[in-house]
């Protein structure tokens, strides 16, 4: 083997030396590192400015929070009025199972911070918030009763009034625009007693008419919820006892004076215990019964306490509906007329047009009707023809009287 060859060479003589490196960073390196330190001292700087501080809202277990335009900082809830203003705190409990608590705080700067969180529950199902306003539903969820407006009874569930006083006709009322012109509500009643009828009626009539479905009728919650999609307001129709009654008789669970204000009321929970999302009752026959103040007034002051409007369907002048509604506080509307005694087209038309004069006359009117495909197709066409007119059609709830509201 010839000397001196690479293979003679000790291991690693041959490596080729590194450049010396040095313990500190290059110079651009220095630069990148500055950097990064004067910007996180100047976040750290500004979030203890509390301009931008008040934006954090402290809550229980948020699960939403809303703020209104930005001011200073928000002063607590139970702060008292003084020379710089005042703060003051509302909640209000949302539709659900359980709910939800929503604090909404006015600041002494007028800023308005509303702050969503969960109530304790009382069961383990889902939470629903069903956005239920000041009045009405929102439309994709109208077809869906208010579980806080509605209690348990041996015979169903009952309307009631909210925790926070919210009523069954606030809740399920259809709105209006709420301008000044002539205004006229028609209620068709009837419905559920017929299955092809009321599907008629449901699909034919403007969602602008309200609908009465008989407490004795069939699948009275499948239809009222096909109702409430297509936008209708809905009322409940109650029989009563009539003047020649049994000769003439309104139906099963009839109340009548000889059966006594507790058997009355059973009869009547009955009745409210077949449908939900409904704004009231109206009457069905019962000149005799509603004529006795002793035997209406209790059953008044039943509707008063769940927050439900009374509709007299105007086929008694001798009732004192009116009068014992407005002593117990419940909202009251009376039928102006009612349009198909006759059940004629030409007739119906003929009726429908002097409610119209009634409304021009006295800034509103309420026709009744009953469901017969005959009055159906009537009011239907007269009603479009009406809006084109400038009338507007509402919803029963627009124009009853309602101590709540003056």
């Amino acid at each position: 083997m010839e000397t001196g060859s690479e293979l003679d060479k000790p291991l690693g003589q041959n490596r080729k030396k590194r450049a010396p490196t040095g313990r500190f960073l290059s110079p651009g390196r220095w630069i990148i590192l500055a950097s990064c330190v004067i910007l996180a001292a100047a976040g750290f700087i500004a979030l203890q400015n509390d301009a931008l501080r008040q934006h954090i809202i402290p809550t229980k277990n948020p699960v939403l929070a809303q703020i209104e335009p930005a001011a200073p900082t928000a002063a607590p809830a139970s702060s008292t009025d003084d020379d710089q203003g005042s703060a003051s705190s509302r909640n209000k409990s949302l539709s659900g199972n359980s709910g939800a608590d929503i604090s909404t705080t006015l600041t002494r700067e007028g800023e308005i911070v509303t702050t969503v969180s969960p109530r304790e529950r009382d069961t383990d199902g889902p939470l629903v918030l069903s956005g239920v306003g000041s009045v009405g539903q929102d439309a994709r969820m109208a077809h869906l009763p208010v579980p806080e407006l509605l209690e348990n009874s041996d015979f169903g569930r009952l309307p009631i009034r909210g925790e926070d006083g919210t009523r069954a006709l606030d809740a399920y009322a259809r709105p209006w625009s709420g301008a000044r012109g002539t205004r006229i509500a028609i209620v068709v009643g009837g419905l559920g007693l017929s299955q092809t009828g009321t599907q008629y009626a449901i699909d034919t009539l403007p969602e602008e008419i309200t609908l009465a479905f008989a407490a004795s009728g069939n699948s009275l919650q499948r239809w009222l919820q096909e109702a409430r999609r297509n936008g209708h307001e809905i009322i409940l129709q109650v029989p009563f006892e009539p003047f020649d009654y049994p000769r003439n008789d309104p139906g099963p669970h009839t109340l009548i004076i000889e059966d006594g204000t507790k058997q009355n009321l059973s009869d009547l929970h009955w009745a409210m215990a077949r449908i939900t999302n409904y704004t009231g009752i109206m009457n069905f026959m019962g000149g005799r019964f509603l004529a006795n103040a002793d035997a209406t007034e209790p059953v008044m002051r039943d509707l008063a306490k769940r927050g439900l409007l009374f509709l007299d369907d105007g086929t008694s002048a001798q009732n004192l509906t009116q009068p014992l509604a407005s002593a117990v506080g419940v909202p009251f509307a009376a039928a102006d007329i009612v349009v198909d005694s006759q059940v004629n087209r030409g007739e119906i038309m003929k009726k429908l047009d002097e409610a119209e004069r009634i409304a021009r006359r006295n800034g509103s009117a309420i026709a009744t009707a009953s469901a017969f495909a005959t009055s159906v197709d009537a009011v239907a066409a007269w009603a479009n023809e009406a809006k084109a007119r400038g009338i507007e059609i509402v919803a029963i709830s627009a124009l009853v009287e309602d101590p709540e509201k003056f």
